[in-house]
This record gives structure tokens, C-alpha cells and sequence, in this order.
């Protein structure tokens, strides 16, 4: 019986045409082959498994071909190919500096370089993850990167070109390979399949495409795994369920969700995805992943940045086009904004509740009372201009029904607190339908609500008048109430806790503080202060002047770090306690 051989070992390119997703490069590589304009140094870059090493050891094999084909590839004949295919090739030094990063590794490598070839023609060292080098390794390869002898040839590869020092990198040729694209590895895999016999679905591939996210060795390796399971039929159902993926289906049930603004069936398929064992963050990238590919799929033009088969760009497009781009926007924000506060919230399903509520109020036609756009909400007019509409419209009627009347105090406090039902109530035109037969006409009068509105006026009026006399020890736990409150805002409560205010006459207080930065931060949180202050002390005359302290400062007022420091100081054995039961400043 033949010995099994995963994929990606199996299917590895052993020429530069069978390299998958890389043609631009394979054909320079091949062109500098065939005039014979070899570079001593390759620096091969890109994400795993996009055919980095495997490029390289094309490269090296087909340097010392004895009988190169016409298409430029190596023969598998000469003596040089069989010795590399049968993995006893003298001639091609492979090293791994993740596990040999010393300076002794790099000193042995560059002994080797002084031995030329016994057949062939070329000494190629392919270092792999050299980006793993310690510095001095680095620094005792310079000299021999930069001049090495005539027959070799180094191909250095990488994940990280942002970690290699920059002496390095001006000593090499630079190839940046790409990541590999959906419909590549989709082609790649059903190749694969009909080679091993095995039946498979495409959209089953697209879905290990994705999963792969750009590396032809995950996908290859993904691709054994689920062929195992299903015995050979890999279906999407069976994709899915393998990998532990969450369904297109579980996204497009919740996008008519948002657009029956169905708050309650959101929440229930939230609750389905939860008892299958999916995680809520990666429910909610998922979910913004899929928003995403809605938006570029409803344009025409965006479609290409769609990484996904020709039928899975169809089925997007069709159910982009129910929803306006607007939405997408905003939808998006709502995702990201939730994937933001994830690590932050204790309650990380309340989160997901609360933005799928959201989500659900995006196409609701009133989300905001600007008045702007289609079934907004229209602001309410004022009083004013409506009793002058009326007026200046039948002023005899108007006078006779006694709707013209001055405001005494008109304000745009007033007409924010006026509810909407109570104008619609109150308020209908003066037209005389009484006039049609068997339609009895309404009420016609808004003096209700101009008497509502004053009332609503005259109580924010003296909500906003109080003045309750109050002593400085009240002032002071006031002051002292609000700092324990916000605990949180550490630069502000040091402060207030530092400058205590003085009274200076009546309801003028003066705070003392040490530099300008505290005084910013006190200016910039005064109006939450004193609104506070003023709810504490029943008195909105409270004013507060901060000024910089002049002459000797203030007593210092510790921090946490300090007081924990005087603590060790001062209680025998206290830093063994914090330790042991592992304690943290909070």
C-alpha cells in the first residue's frame, strides 16, 4: 500500500508553472534565468503559504539544470535534477533561522560558502524566516551577503520584511510575492480533487478559499481535513460544519431582519447562533464581514473587490440591492463600534443585543427628529409663526376664535418641550368643514396648547432660578460627592481633591490650582460641575472662577502607586499578600 502524502506536500509546485498565484513573478524569475542575469542575493517576501520557499527551490533546481526545457523549466534528467528530486543534492543548503538565529549559525553557514560545488554550477543557501536573525548573526552575514564568491547564491525568505535591518535589505534583490485570490485556490482545489477522485461542490471550495485567507498550504491542508470527514464528498453543508463556520444563511435571515425592523427575530437567531457554540465577537465581525460584501457587491464597480466565485458575486448582488448604500454605512459603523467595546463591556451579549436593536432601527422612517429626508420627522413650528401664519391667512376669524395672542416669554426651550401629540390634538385648520354633510367638524382651537407651553416654560423657568442659600461644609461634600462619582477621570480628581473652593462673596467660589493643564481640565468639565452642584444645593447661581495658585503650592495629594509604595513601607509583609493572592491597582 502506498504511503499517504498529505496535499500540500503532495501537490507542491515542482515548477515555476505550476506555481499557483504568482505568474508575474515566476515569468521575471524565469526570464533572469534564461539571459543569465542572476542576482548573489533574493530576498523573498510575503504571507505563509503563498510559495515563498517552494519558489525558491524551483529557483535553485533550475539554476543547475544541465538541459533546461525550451519553456525554461528544469529537465528532471540531468543528474543535478535527480539528485534534488531524490533530496541529495549537495548543491542546495537549506537553513531555518527561527532555530538557528546565532552568530555560530551564521559562522558555520559562511564556512560552507568557501566550498565550491562538486557538480553543477551554482551553491544556492536558502535561509528561511530570516527576519528571525539576532542582530550579530545579522551584522557577520553582511560581508559575506555583499561579496560572496562567484558560484553562490543566497534566497532569503520572510513574512516580516519590516524586521530585517535595512543593510540587509539594500544587499538583495526584492520579491514581494502576493497573497493567493479566492478563485486561484478554488481552481487549484478542484484540480486536487479530480486528481485524488474526490466529488466536490464549489461552493464548498469557496467557503476553504476563504478560510484559508490567502495561503494555498492552509487551503490544501484545510481541504484533506474535510475530504477526511465527509469520506470523500465534500459538500457545503458538510464545509461548514467541519470548520465550524457560521452559515451565509444564519447573515441574509438577518438582514431581513434589519429591514422588517424585526427586533424580536434578530434577537431569537441570535440566540440560534449562540447555542451552536459560535463566539459573539466572531458572530459580529462575521457580520460585518457580510455587510461588507454587500455593499461592494450592490455596485457594479466595487464588484471586483469581491474575492469570491462568479455565483457567490450573483447571489450578494441580489440581496445588496434591497437595502440603499446608507445603510451599509451606517451598519458597518454600528459592527465596528461593537467589536471596539467588546473587550471592555462585562456583559458582552448585552452588547450584541443592544447593536442588533440598532441595527433594526437603521431603516425605521423616523431613526431622528432633524426633520431631514424622506419620513423624517418634521420639526415642530413655533407658536409664534404659527399664530402669524394664521393671522396674516383670516385675521378676522383669527381675532374672533381669540388665537392671536402675544407670548409673553418666547423661547426655543419652550418649543422643545412642547410633545408632539399635544399639537396634533390641539391643533387643526380653521376650515369650515362643517359645511359637508354628515361630517362633523372637530374642535378648532389651539389655545390648549399655547396654556401647555406656558406651563412647560414657566416650570424650566424656575427650574433654572433656584436659589437655596447653602453653607460651605454642604459645598464641600457636594464637591466631595462628585469626585466619587468619577472615578475614573484620574487628572480631574486629583485636582478637585488638591483645590478645594473658596467662597469669595455670595455664590462666587474661587479653585486654586497649580498649572494651565489643570485648569483646562477643570474649565472643560465646569458645566457638568456646576449643573451638579446646582442639583446638590438647589441654587443655579453657583459660579466658579479657576485660577493658578500663586506663591507656595498646595499639599501634594498621593496617587494610588504612592499610597501602595507607603503601604509596603509601612505594613510588614504587605507586598507578600499582594503578591500571593496576585492584587492589582485598579
Amino acid at each position: 500500500m502506498e504511503k499517504y502524502l498529505v496535499s500540500a506536500r503532495k501537490y507542491r509546485p515542482a515548477t515555476f508553472n505550476s506555481v499557483v498565484g504568482q505568474k508575474a513573478l515566476t515569468v521575471t524569475l524565469k526570464n533572469s534565468i534564461a539571459t543569465g542575469r542572476l542576482a548573489h542575493a533574493y530576498l523573498f517576501c510575503g504571507s505563509r503559504g503563498v510559495g515563498k520557499t517552494s519558489c525558491a527551490r524551483i529557483f535553485a533546481k533550475t539554476i543547475n539544470c544541465e538541459h533546461r526545457t525550451p519553456d525554461g523549466d528544469a529537465c528532471n534528467e540531468c543528474d543535478s535534477c535527480k539528485a534534488f528530486n531524490e533530496n541529495r543534492s549537495l548543491n542546495i543548503i537549506e537553513l531555518d533561522a527561527a532555530s538557528n538565529n546565532s552568530v555560530d549559525d551564521i559562522r558555520a553557514l559562511v564556512e560552507q560558502v568557501q566550498i565550491p560545488p562538486t557538480s553543477g554550477r551554482y551553491r544556492v543557501f536558502i535561509v528561511d524566516e530570516v527576519h528571525m536573525l539576532s542582530s550579530a548573526a545579522f551584522n557577520a552575514f553582511l560581508k559575506t551577503l555583499e561579496e560572496p564568491p562567484g558560484y553562490v547564491v543566497f534566497i532569503l525568505a520572510t513574512t516580516e520584511k519590516h524586521k530585517i535591518i535595512p543593510t540587509i535589505l539594500s544587499r538583495c534583490q526584492i520579491y514581494d510575492f502576493n497573497r493567493i485570490t479566492i478563485q486561484d485556490m478554488v481552481d487549484h482545489l478542484t484540480y486536487v480533487a479530480m486528481q485524488e477522485g474526490i466529488s466536490v461542490e464549489s461552493a464548498a471550495l469557496n467557503v476553504i478559499a476563504r478560510k484559508a485567507d490567502g495561503a494555498m498550504r492552509d487551503a490544501l491542508s484545510i481541504f484533506d481535513q474535510v475530504a477526511a470527514s465527509s469520506m470523500g464528498n465534500v459538500t457545503y453543508k458538510s464545509t461548514i460544519e467541519n470548520l465550524n463556520i457560521l452559515d451565509y444563511e444564519y447573515y441574509n435571515r438577518l438582514l431581513d431582519a434589519f429591514i422588517a425592523q424585526d427586533v424580536p427575530q434578530a434577537l431569537l437567531i441570535y440566540k440560534e447562533i449562540r447555542e451552536k457554540g459560535f463566539d459573539s465577537l466572531f458572530f459580529i465581525n462575521g457580520l460585518a464581514s457580510h455587510l461588507r460584501d454587500l455593499m461592494v457587491a450592490r455596485d457594479p464597480q466595487t464588484l471586483c473587490l469581491l474575492e469570491a466565485s462568479d455565483e457567490v458575486r450573483n447571489a450578494l448582488a441580489q440581496q445588496a440591492v434591497k437595502c440603499a448604500p446608507q445603510f451599509f454605512y451606517k451598519a458597518m459603523d454600528l459592527c465596528n463600534d461593537a467589536d471596539l467595546n467588546y473587550r471592555m463591556v462585562a456583559n458582552k451579549q448585552f452588547l450584541v443585543e443592544l447593536t442588533l436593536i440598532k441595527l433594526c432601527q437603521l431603516l425605521s422612517p423616523s431613526p431622528v427628529d432633524a426633520g431631514e429626508g424622506e419620513g423624517q420627522l418634521k420639526q415642530i413650528t413655533p407658536v409664534a409663526q404659527t399664530q402669524s401664519k394664521l393671522s396674516s391667512a383670516s385675521p378676522t376669524k383669527a381675532t374672533e376664535t381669540g388665537i392671536v395672542r402675544p407670548m409673553t416669554k418666547p423661547s426655543s426651550t419652550l418649543v422643545a418641550s412642547m410633545s408632539t401629540t399635544s399639537v396634533v390634538a390641539n391643533y387643526s385648520p380653521t376650515t369650515d368643514v362643517s359645511r359637508n354633510k354628515g361630517i362633523k367638524a372637530p374642535h378648532l382651537s389651539i389655545k390648549g396648547a399655547i396654556k401647555e407651553s406656558e406651563q412647560v416654560s414657566s416650570v424650566v423657568e424656575r427650574r433654572y432660578d433656584r436659589n437655596s442659600p447653602f453653607s460651605d461644609e454642604a459645598l464641600d461634600s457636594a464637591w466631595e460627592t462628585y469626585i466619587s462619582s468619577h472615578p475614573t477621570a484620574h487628572i480631574l480628581i486629583n485636582t478637585m481633591r488638591a483645590a478645594r473652593p473658596k467662597r469669595v462673596e455670595g455664590t462666587r467660589f474661587v479653585v486654586m490650582v497649580e498649572n494651565p493643564g489643570q485648569v483646562e481640565q477643570v474649565n472643560h468639565a465646569k458645566p457638568e460641575i456646576l449643573k451638579f452642584l446646582g442639583d446638590n444645593l438647589q441654587n443655579d447661581h453657583i459660579i466658579l472662577d479657576v485660577v493658578i495658585r500663586e506663591g507656595e503650592s498646595s499639599p501634594h495629594v498621593w496617587n494610588n502607586r504612592e499610597v501602595y509604595a507607603h503601604m509596603i513601607q509601612e505594613i510588614p509583609n504587605f507586598k507578600t499578600f499582594v503578591e500571593k493572592f496576585s492584587l492589582t491597582l485598579s
